[in-house]
């Protein structure tokens, strides 16, 4: 069977991910693409592996201490984006957003309005909170699972990735994201959960998490 790669314009897909992180090329072992391989070590050599035939214990980590991130998952990956720059791009977003809402809930009738004699009152009904909560947590969803990123973050150079291998999060993935994230907002707690789950990533520490990117194991990266 050919070795060569498939001509371009065959029609097969690309394999990986193109922002998956790639681990480096063993020490020693040639370049994986110039046909070459590494030197077999010799028999009872310190480097033979310590299970025999056996995998390494719990899968072999790469990024434990002997793989090849060496035990840092941030390794290859572009620098953790600024958490200023995440707060004004999810403003955006919000914004955005909060105005197809608004626009809705007016066209369907779900707006709630209490007037007396000095003022007119608005306040958000259940019907409002069911269309939030379905357009923000949609958004984001199909947006970054597309590219890791919504408009907000276009616009400031930033992109969500997976924490383990910096590829762009799946559907499943980004629906935790967002779940955790817009929920509360829609029905409880408004910007008071948005600013907890969001503020999170100004004291996390080493990865810059707000409580949804823990809850889903990704991390906010710059692309700039």
């Amino acid at each position: 069977m050919s070795s060569e790669p498939p001509p371009p314009g065959s029609g097969q897909p690309p394999d990986e991910d193109p922002f998956k992180k790639q681990p480096p090329p063993a020490e020693g072992g040639g370049s994986p693409y110039d046909g070459s391989s590494p030197p077999t070590p010799p028999q009872g050599s310190p480097y033979d592996s310590p299970y025999g035939d056996q995998p390494p214990p719990h899968g072999g980590d790469p990024y434990g201490p002997g793989g090849p991130y060496g035990g840092d998952p941030l390794a290859g990956m572009p620098p953790l984006a600024d958490s200023g720059k995440r707060t004004v791009a999810r403003l955006i977003d919000m914004i955005l957003v909060g105005i197809v809402v608004w626009l809705l809930s007016w066209a369907f009738g779900v707006m709630q309005y209490n007037m007396n004699a000095e003022r007119i009152e608005y306040s958000r009904g259940f019907g409002q909170s069911v269309i939030a909560a379905v357009l923000y947590v949609g958004y984001d969803t199909i947006m970054i699972s597309r590219s890791g990123q919504t408009l907000g973050k276009k616009l400031f150079n930033l992109r969500v990735a997976n924490l383990d291998n910096g590829s762009t999060p799946s559907v499943q993935t980004t629906l935790v994201r967002s779940l955790v994230l817009w929920i509360p907002f829609a029905f409880c707690c408004a910007c008071i959960w948005t600013a907890i789950a969001g503020g999170w990533s100004y004291f996390d520490k080493p990865y810059k998490q707000g409580l949804h990117d823990k809850a889903a194991k990704t991390v906010v990266v710059s692309t700039g």
